[in-house]
């Protein structure tokens, strides 16, 4: 399959107009990194990469009054942290927990969810190239840049353009207006602890009220104990090793750390921002109506930094237990970022380590021997009925001789979100299929019970569509108004 790297606007539409001429299928990715929610590129048809389109084009009118950044496809999330930490370090954004390389646009348009919300929240003012070669600009961006409301109102008149191309294949998103944020004086990431795993439904109505109530703005995320001993176990294991023990010594003291620090069935994270008084009230509140069911442990990056300090001034070679801390704190600190704007490759890296890919790196995570399948169903704000829900897919998962890794993120006060994911070595065949059979039944057991998932892979489409529903009718409709052709994306457009 070809693969062209466009790095202007007029490459794209060349690209595009080539394609219609020759009818051959367009794939557009940004920066070919969403892995788990899109297969291996097919055989045929032309792939349209879109890291090369990187600007921040409003680099220079950005500022706490005008907290907005025009963006292109291949923006990473590193690459604009790094540049508000040096430009503005007042302002920062909504950021998930894949990787610092991986698109900011291209997981908004697929309805990715950060750590403050959901990213389909944070576009507005698209500038997009339709299958029929037209370059539209949706809400005021179409009045042109001169404008002063053109980067600033993110509705304009009419009917609202936007939604069409977030999980379409209508065009190609070329740049987007992104939704800045201003830093909080005080933040604070506060994690739970579930004494009794019967009690999840309890906690998880507990913290949905929390959420309703605006004593937090943040993604809520309660992830199951394989969950978080994945996200910990790398980082325990390599920060042993820089405290001297041999692999073999760090790979038991890291599992005995995850078993006897992080023994809890289900552990939540989220955080907390505002006025330092405001916030302490807050975090007070949370610990009253969480407490008949959780433990809770507030941390601040300051208090990391102290106890890391602390901890560095013992002489010599420290004593094992010191040791453990020490690991325990370095594994912590990235991950407590990310709940309070730091993007960080640990996540993925945790993956990688978990298949034996130890030195792989992060940006070439879909090269590697690492299989991935997200299912990710949207949910009630009912904590029993989620928790019945869970236990059922997880019976499901280990029928299938599968890991059940999940996280459940309140992500609004009115949605709740499940991100269930299936690993496996992509070199072991049977294993492959495996998974594929699990998540297929997962799908289908998601729709008996009258769920659907707010993303899916594009070859499992035909798992969730159906031709003969209405809705899919008026899609198929408007797929032929703006890409008649049928160029882009055959299957469900996935442009992360």
């Amino acid at each position: 399959m070809e693969i062209l790297y466009p790095d202007t606007v007029e490459g794209v539409m060349d690209a595009l107009a080539a394609a219609r001429l020759s009818r051959t299928p367009i794939h557009p990715v940004s920066t070919d990194r969403n892995w788990g929610y899109r297969s291996e590129h097919t055989t045929q048809g032309l792939v349209l990469n879109l890291s090369r389109l990187n600007r921040i084009r409003n680099a220079q009118e950005i500022s706490a009054r005008q907290p907005v950044a025009v963006i292109e496809p291949g923006v990473t999330q590193g690459q604009l942290a790094d540049f508000l930490a040096q430009h503005h370090p007042g302002l920062t954004f909504n950021i998930t927990g894949s990787a610092r390389e991986t698109s900011i646009l291209g997981n908004a348009l697929d309805r990715g969810v950060g750590y403050r919300g959901p990213k389909r929240e944070d576009l507005f003012g698209l500038e997009v190239i339709t299958g029929s070669g037209e370059r539209i600009f949706t809400g005021f961006r179409r009045l042109g840049s001169e404008s002063p409301i053109a980067h600033a109102h993110r509705y304009g008149l009419g009917p609202e353009l936007d939604g069409l191309f977030f999980q379409g294949n209508f065009g190609i998103v070329v740049s987007a207006c992104l939704r800045l944020l201003p830093r909080p004086p005080c933040e604070r990431a506060v994690s739970l602890s579930l004494r009794r795993p019967q009690d999840l439904g309890d906690l998880l109505d507990a913290l949905i009220a929390v959420r309703r109530d605006g004593l937090v703005s943040s993604v809520t995320h309660v992830g199951n104990r394989a969950r978080t001993h994945s996200s910990l176990a790398r980082g325990l294991h390599q920060a042993l090793m820089k405290e001297g023990l041999e692999s073999h010594e760090a790979q038991k003291d890291a599992a005995s750390i995850l078993q006897t620090r992080f023994r809890s069935s289900w552990s939540a994270l989220l955080s907390i921002s505002g006025h330092e008084r405001d916030t302490r009230a807050r975090i007070k509140e949370i610990r009253a109506r969480t407490a008949p069911w959780a433990d809770v442990q507030v941390v601040s990056p300051g208090l990391l930094d102290a106890a890391d300090r602390m901890l560095a001034l013992w002489p010599g070679r420290a004593p094992r237990k010191l040791m453990q801390l020490r690991a325990l704190l370095a594994a912590i600190k990235p991950l407590n970022g990310l709940a309070l704007g730091k993007p960080t490759d640990e996540p993925v890296r945790n993956l990688l380590w978990m298949a034996g890919q130890h030195g792989y790196p992060v940006e070439e995570f879909g090269q590697s021997d690492v299989g991935i399948l997200y299912i990710s169903p949207a949910l009630p704000l009912e904590g029993r009925l989620v928790q019945d829900f869970v236990t059922r897919w997880s019976g499901i998962v280990q029928a299938h001789g599968l890991e059940f890794y999940v996280t459940l993120n309140i992500e609004s006060e009115n949605s709740m979100v499940a991100i269930m994911n299936l690993l496996f070595k992509k070199s072991q065949i049977k294993d492959a299929i495996r998974a594929r059979r699990c998540a297929e039944e997962l799908y289908a057991d998601i729709r008996r019970l009258g769920l659907e998932v707010y993303r899916a892979r594009d070859d499992m489409m035909n798992l969730v569509t159906d031709p003969d529903d209405p809705y899919w009718k008026t899609v198929e409709q408007l797929k032929q108004v703006f890409d008649p052709d049928k160029i882009i994306s055959p299957g469900r457009y996935n442009l992360a």
